[in-house]
């Protein structure tokens, strides 16, 4: 998911500097304090983004405020997007150990039945993917019936 979630940190980038720069154009002259150059503006733009929101600044103009809305929706979807690479990224490498370790299995049972060599092996694998006792009998069972099948 490496590619993925390079790209929504690029998204996230470019809703940082198209925020920061709209911001800018609308308060520069209302708040030069606060947004008087695109660096400052991007302090609001990353609070907003990320919606953190402390407060220290907001606009104030109508224009500034439909900024301050886009912003903060485009940091909602970009945070949604991060968050459901990293859950798809996380299902994804535990559906590869648990294929894995079925594999393994199905190798140890294609005699139809499971060494202590297997078994040792089998152990070792539960442990490396930390996949509980009750996990692993579960698939063993769920095996070994299917291979009588």
């Amino acid at each position: 998911e490496k590619q993925s979630f390079l790209a929504s940190l690029f998204l996230l980038a470019i809703a940082l500097l198209i925020a920061s720069t709209g911001i800018y154009i609308f308060e520069k002259d209302i708040q030069p304090e606060v947004f008087g150059s695109i660096p400052k503006s991007m302090w609001w733009a990353i609070a907003t983004l990320t919606t953190v929101g402390y407060g220290d600044a907001s606009p104030v103009t109508a224009l500034g405020k439909v900024i301050a809305a886009i912003t903060a929706l485009m940091g909602v979807m970009t945070v949604a997007l991060l968050t459901g690479i990293v859950a798809n990224a996380f299902a994804n490498q535990v559906q590869r150990r648990n294929s894995i370790f079925e594999a393994e299995i199905v190798h140890a049972l294609a005699d139809g039945e499971i060494s202590e060599e297997e078994a040792k092996k089998i152990e070792a694998l539960r442990k490396r993917y930390d996949l509980s006792d009750e996990h692993a009998d579960a698939i063993i069972e769920i095996m070994t019936d299917r291979m009588k099948k």
